[in-house]
């Protein structure tokens, strides 16, 4: 139990894939403006890793690795995490249509949301079980809500300031993500220290 806590504190606070490993930035820089439209975009990115998580990880290693096809992860990948996408699409559609009318372009894009398929790469990579894989994708969704409404925050406090012409937009929300990033070094003493 202490090392699925460790991999679950390691991948929100000190691996976070955002401001870590630097995946899933098309989402963290579009949908970060509104609170609300990021924490229903982290929702949907936590669900999707879980369930790819399940599902890929018992059909790379029962059924691409065992037969020497493991050369076809990615696309099997990709499928499976698109499928997934296309289930909560349609689940969001009917059941939350304000949050799948704010969503808009970026909801079909969690499909390609290489976050999500970094963390199904991670998982192999690491050969963690599959009950670490499942803490490693859940703590990486949490990581990403994290990051998500972290930077909310600061998109918010950012549209009161009065940078220079030349910062406004995208160079002070790219400066702020980078701040933002080497904050959370801080945490890699602690998790590690914290579980020793």
């Amino acid at each position: 139990m202490k090392s699925l806590l460790m991999i679950l504190f390691s991948v929100i606070l000190v691996d976070n894939l955002v401001l870590s490993k630097f995946l899933g930035i098309c989402s963290f820089l579009g949908l970060t403006k509104n609170l609300k439209n990021s924490m229903g975009m982290s929702l949907a990115v936590t669900f999707v890793m879980l369930v790819a998580t399940a599902v890929t990880y018992p059909i790379y290693y029962y059924l691409l690795a065992e037969f020497g096809l493991g050369y076809l992860d990615n696309l099997v990948f990709i499928l499976v995490i698109a499928s997934t996408v296309q289930v909560i699409e349609a689940i969001m559609h009917k059941t939350m249509p304000a949050l799948y009318n704010a969503l808009g372009i970026y909801l079909p894009l969690i499909t390609t949301n290489c976050a999500i398929l970094g963390v199904m790469f991670l998982n192999i990579d690491q050969e963690l079980s599959f009950a670490q894989a499942m803490f490693n994708g859940l703590g990486a969704g949490l990581g990403y809500m994290l990051a998500m409404f972290l930077f909310a925050g600061v998109r918010e406090r950012l549209e009161d300031a009065n940078p220079p012409e030349f910062l406004k937009g995208l160079p002070l929300a790219l400066i702020s993500a980078g701040i933002v990033s080497l904050s959370f070094m801080g945490f890699k003493g602690i998790v590690e220290n914290l579980f020793a």
